[in-house]
C-alpha cells in the first residue's frame, strides 16, 4: 500500500481526486480505488517541548537557570491533533511505500519528515520515500505532479535548514523572553516581554524610525533655477549644479544650506549669455514586472487597498485551497518554469471567465511575448504566484478576494504586454561659468502601463530642440526655497518593504553585500504573522495608516543590546539557513556559535537596569504562555 502524506486535508483531497476511484472516505484518511491511501497532517502535529518538559524546575522562571539549552531535543504531540498523529503513525507502519506531500517549502518539508521520523520507520522505507511537489491544487496540475515524483532524500538539507531555524528560534525566544520578563517584573512591569530573532529587529526598525522623526529638526535649503530663452524665443528652465567649491555649504545629501550662495549665483547669471555644452537623448525601456511572490503582493495590496499583510495571506490561502484559483501562495520566488509558458491561453481564458481582468485587456495580450520570468534555472521547490486555469461556474468570490485575485491576474497579464518605452533628454548648459541641467521625458509606448490605468501618452517636461554649442540668454535666476522633511512613519507597505530589502538598514558593508543576496528579514510565510504578533503583544500600535511603537515596545528596545534589535544577526541567520538548504552549510556550524552567543546575551540581560520598566502602562492582555510552533506560518 502506498501512503500519501499531505500537509493539510485540502491538499490530501486534491491528491485523492487525481488517484483511481472509487474512494472510501474514512476518518482522517481516504482509501482510493487501487488500495493506496491518502492522509494528512493538520499543520504541525508535533512541536518542540517546553522547558518544563525537560525539568520540572523550569516551570518557575529564574535567571539562575538560564540559558536553557537541551542536550537532546524533544518533540511532543499537540493535544488538539493527537488523534491524527496516532492514525498517521499506524498508516506509516502499514505502508510499503511513503510519499511526502508537504507544502513546497522548508517548513512543509520538516512538518511531514518529523511525522515519518516519529513513526520510527526502517531505513529501507525511509530511503525509498518519494517527494510530491504540488503548487496548484487543480486536477490536471496534481496529475502532472504525481507523474513527476522525486526522491525525498534530495530534500533532506531543506528539512535540516527548517530544523535549525526552529531550534534556534526556541533558544533565543525561550531564554531571552524569560530573562527580560524577569527584569521587567523587577522594575514593576507585569507583562511578558517577548524577544524573538525576527520580531525584535522589526520592532527595532519602528522604534528607531519613530525616534528619528521625534528628534528631527527641519532646515531650509535652496536651489537655483535659470529661466532661459533661445534666439527663436523658445523658453526652458535649467537647474543649477553646485561645483565642488560649494561642498562646505551643502549637507550630506548635496543640498545647499546657504541662501547667500544661491543669491550670488542668481546675480551672476541674470541677463547673461549661456551655451549648450551637451545634449543627450536616450530611449529607455521598462519591461513588465515579474509575477508576484508573497511579499511583493502584500506590498502592492497595502499600497492599493490599505490591506494588512496577514489579511492578504489569509485571502491567498482561500484563493488557493478553497477556490483553487491561484498557485501556492507562500512562495518567495518570482520566476516560472518554461513549461508554464504554453499554458498561458488556458490561464487567460480562466481569468476572463472569472472576471479577474476585463475582456478588452485580455484580448490585447500577446501570448507570443516571452518575458524573462520563464526561467527553469531560477525555479526550485516553488514558483511565482499566478492564476490557475480553473474556471468558476458562478461568481463565488467575496469582495476582498476579488481584489487580490484581480491583482494577481493583472501582474500575470502584464507578462504578455510590450515594454513601456519613453525618451529621456538631458541637456547640460553653462551660464557665467556655472553648470546647469535641464531634463525632459516623452512617452512613446505605454505597453503594460495600460494595465495600471495609464490611458494616453504624455510629455512630462518639454524642451525646445537644442544643440551642442547653441547660445541662449538667461533672462533671470529664480531662488527656490524648500524645507528638509522627516522620514515617514512606517505603514504596512513600507514595513514589509523594509523587511524584504533589509540591507538598506545595515551599516556594515560586508553584511550589506551578503544581505542583498538573501530574502531579507524573516521569510515570505512568517512576515505577516510576525507583524501581527507585535500588535497583539502591545509593542506596536496603529495611528491612522501609520505603524508606531508603543511605550512598552520602546522600553524593550532601549534595554536590549543593539545586536538583538538590529537586522544584521537575524538576516545573516537567513543567509546561513539558505546555505544549509542548498548544501553549502551544516547544522553544527550554524548552531555551535549561536549557543556561545546566547550565553553572552543572558549575561548582559542579568546586568540590565530595571529603571526603564518603572513607569510602563500595565498590559491589558492576559499573561500568555509562550510556545514555539515551528510552522513558518506562526511565529519567529
Amino acid at each position: 500500500m502506498k501512503l500519501y502524506i499531505a500537509e493539510k486535508p485540502s491538499l490530501g483531497r486534491a491528491i485523492a481526486d487525481a488517484l483511481p476511484k472509487p474512494h472510501k472516505k474514512m476518518d482522517g484518511h481516504i482509501i482510493v480505488g487501487n488500495g493506496d491511501v491518502v492522509s494528512w497532517c493538520i499543520g504541525h502535529l508535533l512541536e518542540l517541548a517546553e522547558p518544563d518538559d525537560y525539568h520540572e524546575r523550569y516551570k518557575k522562571w529564574n535567571l539562575a537557570d538560564l540559558p536553557i539549552a537541551p542536550d537532546t531535543w524533544q518533540l511532543k504531540a499537540k493535544a488538539k491533533t493527537r488523534k491524527q498523529l496516532t492514525l498517521l503513525k499506524k498508516l506509516i507502519k502499514q505502508a510499503s511505500q511513503l510519499v511526502h506531500a508537504g507544502d513546497p517549502d522548508r517548513e512543509g518539508q520538516l512538518l511531514v519528515d518529523e511525522v515519518i521520523s516519529e513513526a520510527k520507520v526502517s531505513k529501507t522505507k525511509l530511503d525509498s520515500t518519494e517527494r510530491l511537489l504540488i503548487s496548484d491544487l487543480n486536477l490536471n496540475a496534481v496529475k502532472k505532479a504525481l507523474n513527476n515524483l522525486k526522491s525525498n532524500r534530495d530534500f533532506i538539507p531543506l528539512s535540516v535548514s527548517a530544523l535549525a531555524r526552529s531550534r534556534a528560534d526556541w533558544l533565543i525566544g525561550m531564554n531571552l523572553t524569560r530573562a527580560y520578563t524577569i527584569k521587567g517584573k523587577q522594575g514593576g512591569y507585569s507583562g511578558v516581554l517577548s524577544v524573538g530573532r525576527v520580531q525584535t529587529p522589526i520592532l527595532g526598525l519602528v522604534v528607531r524610525r519613530d525616534l528619528e522623526i521625534e528628534n528631527f529638526v527641519s532646515r531650509p535649503f535652496y536651489e537655483v533655477m535659470a529661466e532661459n530663452i533661445t534666439e527663436k524665443g523658445e523658453q526652458f528652465q535649467a537647474k543649477w549644479l553646485p561645483s565642488e567649491a560649494c561642498v562646505p555649504y551643502q549637507d550630506e545629501d548635496g543640498r545647499v544650506l546657504h541662501k547667500g550662495l544661491c543669491e550670488n549665483v542668481i546675480s551672476r547669471i541674470t541677463e547673461q549669455q549661456g551655451q549648450v555644452l551637451s545634449v543627450e537623448e536616450k530611449t529607455k525601456k521598462q519591461a513588465p514586472p515579474l509575477p508576484y511572490n508573497l511579499s511583493a503582493l502584500q506590498i502592492d495590496a497595502a499600497k492599493l487597498f490599505k490591506m494588512p499583510a496577514k489579511k492578504v495571506l489569509d485571502i491567498c490561502q482561500s484563493l488557493y485551497e478553497k477556490h483553487k484559483l491561484i498557485t501556492y501562495p507562500r512562495s518567495d520566488n518570482r520566476y516560472l518554469p518554461k513549461e508554464h509558458f504554453f499554458e498561458a491561453p488556458h490561464v487567460l481564458s480562466a481569468i476572463e471567465n472569472n472576471k479577474g481582468q476585463t475582456s478588452e485587456l485580455i484580448a490585447n495580450a500577446d501570448t507570443s511575448i516571452k518575458h524573462k520570468c520563464w526561467n527553469d534555472k531560477k525555479v526550485e521547490a516553488h514558483h511565482a504566484i499566478i492564476p490557475t486555469s480553473k474556471k468558476l461556474k458562478s461568481a463565488s468570490l467575496g469582495f476582498e478576494e476579488e481584489k487580490i485575485y484581480g491583482l494577481i491576474c493583472r501582474q500575470y497579464l502584464a507578462l504578455f504586454y510590450p515594454d513601456y518605452i519613453y525618451h529621456d533628454t538631458s541637456v547640460l548648459v553653462e551660464i557665467a561659468g556655472g553648470k546647469f541641467k535641464a531634463t525632459a521625458k516623452r512617452e512613446s509606448q505605454l505597453g503594460f502601463k495600460v494595465l495600471m490605468g495609464k490611458s494616453e501618452l504624455k510629455d512630462e517636461v518639454t524642451l525646445p530642440a537644442l544643440s551642442k554649442g547653441q547660445l541662449f540668454t538667461c533672462q533671470q535666476g529664480r531662488l527656490v526655497e524648500k524645507q528638509t522633511e522627516p522620514p515617514q512613519h512606517f505603514n504596512d507597505a513600507s514595513l514589509l518593504s523594509a523587511m524584504t530589502g533589509i540591507a538598506r538598514y545595515v551599516d556594515d558593508a560586508e553584511i550589506k553585500k551578503i544581505l542583498r543576496e538573501t530574502d531579507g528579514l524573516g521569510t515570505e510565510a512568517t512576515r505577516a504573522g510576525i507583524i501581527e504578533l507585535l500588535f497583539k503583544r502591545c509593542f506596536l500600535q496603529r495611528q491612522g495608516k501609520h505603524i508606531l511603537a508603543t511605550e512598552t515596545g520602546k522600553a524593550l528596545i532601549n534595554v536590549l543590546p543593539d545586536k538583538l534589535t538590529k537586522p544584521d544577526m537575524t538576516a545573516l541567520w537567513e543567509s546561513q539557513l539558505t546555505q544549509i538548504a542548498e548544501k553549502h552549510g551544516s547544522y553544527t556550524s550554524f548552531m555551535s556559535p549561536l549557543l556561545n552567543e546566547l550565553k553572552g546575551h543572558i549575561e548582559l540581560a542579568c546586568k540590565t537596569p530595571v529603571t526603564g520598566f518603572n513607569h510602563l502602562p500595565q498590559p491589558k492582555q492576559k499573561p500568555f504562555k509562550r510556545r514555539y510552533k515551528r510552522k513558518a506560518k506562526t511565529t519567529s
